[in-house]
């Protein structure tokens, strides 16, 4: 097959898909499900939350931390969905990635205010997340399985998530300390 001939089958299948995905949509995931207003409450709420507990002295700090937790876990998100390892079936629109609700809203929310507490508390961010990261994999991930809201597949399970949350969170932890620092000794 040619380079031309591959991209126009690729072309081909996503239309495809994008077709199949809006469909399925439109069937099982519209606005008249209750599954799509879990969606949107989990999109919602903990932005309204954010809004009245935010430290607004440390704005560009904290909404640093909160985005970069947002793209690793939209990224991660996104290549596990890919493959089928972990699955949202119930999403807002089918032209957004499926689990926006979570990976825009929810998760970095939850890891911002853990980290906003912290080093305003001088308490032990590490330790907070892990408790956060087990609650968000254990206890929400295991309710959502149950409702059908994600699906494991492949061997991805609770205690994955719960690895991948540790993960993203540390990482957005010293990422946001490596650029205060850089910010900080440029004053």
């Amino acid at each position: 097959m040619t380079y031309r001939e591959y991209w126009e089958q690729i072309y081909e299948k996503h239309e495809e898909l994008n077709s199949i995905i809006s469909s399925y949509w439109n069937n099982y995931s519209h606005m008249g499900t209750w599954q799509f207003w879990v969606v949107i409450f989990l999109l919602l709420f903990p932005l309204f939350l954010l809004y009245f507990t935010v430290d607004r002295k440390r704005l560009f700090e904290l909404f640093f931390f909160g985005y970069t937790a947002h793209m690793l876990w939209a990224y991660i998100d996104i290549m596990l969905e890919s493959y089928g390892y972990f699955v949202h079936p119930y999403f807002l629109v089918p032209a957004l990635p499926l689990a926006l609700n979570m990976t825009a809203s929810a998760l970095p929310v939850g890891f911002l205010l853990v980290y906003q507490y912290c080093t305003n508390n001088q308490k032990n961010f590490y330790l907070y997340t892990l408790i956060l990261s087990a609650v968000f994999a254990f206890g929400f991930g295991s309710i959502e399985a149950h409702f059908g809201l994600v699906i494991f597949d492949k061997g991805m399970n609770q205690f994955y998530l719960f690895l991948i949350d540790i993960v993203i969170a540390f990482t957005s932890f010293w990422f946001t300390k490596f650029i205060s620092r850089i910010v900080n000794n440029q004053r």
